[in-house]
């Protein structure tokens, strides 16, 4: 599929996802979502906001440290707000982090390292994201209880299995794809699982899925939903682990979808869940808005010109941007 068609795909999946909901609950539930969001509650968003950008700023700093490329944590935060907002109000939900990691390649001189430090953060987030949800959904009651065996030896195998063809594509993969793996395999080794930078990467994704965890609780008591945390728990997980998926539109779509399907299948109903997602989607918008200020203020400073980037690390970060991880307005993990 080429890079226009999956745009497209993207959009339309998102669209198409929140048409199904509008037309089986109606706009009851989207706007029960937003009536129940006062001022404590989006000041409380702002404060959650803030503590998810720190931590997920730092991690990017030290994941780009380790690739060479690092910058002070005043200028990851500031950049890291932008970028939120830029996914949270453009569509597709990654356009932010494009555009984060080609400025800070073209600031640090090495277009195809900083692109690839904040293809690896986010990568590195969404797995302490999923490896913290299959945790929790093994160990509590949930939609996916019955099931959940299958899902642990379905995942276990898709690990096996993406090894093995990594391996093999290494040793007798096209040339070109086998040093971009190869090259991949090494950062990864590292950046990733090196002990200055893997405990630091691991406790910030923590410290963020909490963070988005506990704004996700907050909008479910705003929708009405009154249930012990030990209860929602799984469900957060579930609709956090959707929102990642690459299908949305700025990062609605999956998100609300899955959010009315676990409620329901937990006794709570399809439309407690759709509110619940929209109030979260408004909180998580709203925690992001500091990003817009970023922006003005970029705008009306000029900006000096740094080092060019070479040709080739041009083409190298061209390639990676693309085939990075979906996400949303809110960093996953």
């Amino acid at each position: 599929m080429g890079r226009r068609a999956w745009t497209w795909a993207r959009l339309l999946g998102g669209a198409l996802v929140l048409a199904v909901l509008v037309w089986r609950l109606g706009t009851g539930p989207f706007l029960d979502g937003v009536r129940g969001l006062g001022p404590g509650t989006l000041l409380a968003a702002t404060a959650i906001g803030a503590v998810t950008t720190v931590c997920s700023a730092w991690r990017w700093r030290v994941v780009a440290a380790a690739l060479g490329v690092g910058l002070p944590l005043s200028a990851a935060i500031a950049a890291y707000y932008r970028s939120q907002f830029l996914n949270s109000a453009l569509p597709g939900g990654v356009l932010g982090d494009v555009h984060r990691g080609l400025r800070h390649g073209a600031d640090a001189g090495d277009l195809g390292r900083g692109v690839r430090a904040v293809v690896w953060e986010r990568i590195a987030g969404q797995v302490v994201q999923l490896v913290l949800a299959l945790a929790v959904l093994l160990a509590l009651p949930s939609p996916l209880h019955a099931p959940r065996p299958l899902l642990a030896a379905a995942v276990a195998v898709a690990v096996i299995a993406v090894l093995a063809a990594g391996r093999v594509l290494i040793r007798h993969g096209p040339g070109r794809l086998a040093r971009s793996l190869r090259t991949a395999a090494g950062e990864v080794r590292e950046v990733l699982l090196q002990p200055a930078t893997g405990p630091a990467v691991v406790l910030a994704s923590l410290v963020v899925c909490a963070c988005l965890l506990g704004m996700f609780l907050v909008a479910a008591r705003v929708a009405g939903v009154d249930g012990a945390p030990v209860r929602l728990l799984p469900l957060a997980l579930i609709v956090l682990l959707a929102a990642a998926l690459p299908l949305n539109i700025g990062g609605w779509g999956p998100r609300e979808g899955v959010a009315a399907w676990v409620f329901a299948a937990d006794g709570w109903g399809a439309g407690r869940g759709a509110a619940a997602a929209t109030a979260f989607g408004v909180m998580t918008l709203v925690a992001t808005l500091p990003g817009a200020v970023v922006l003005v203020v970029e705008w009306l400073r000029p900006r000096p010109t740094g080092p060019r980037p070479e040709q080739g690390a041009s083409v190298e970060a061209h390639g990676v941007v693309h085939s990075g991880a979906g996400g949303n307005g809110v960093p996953q993990g």
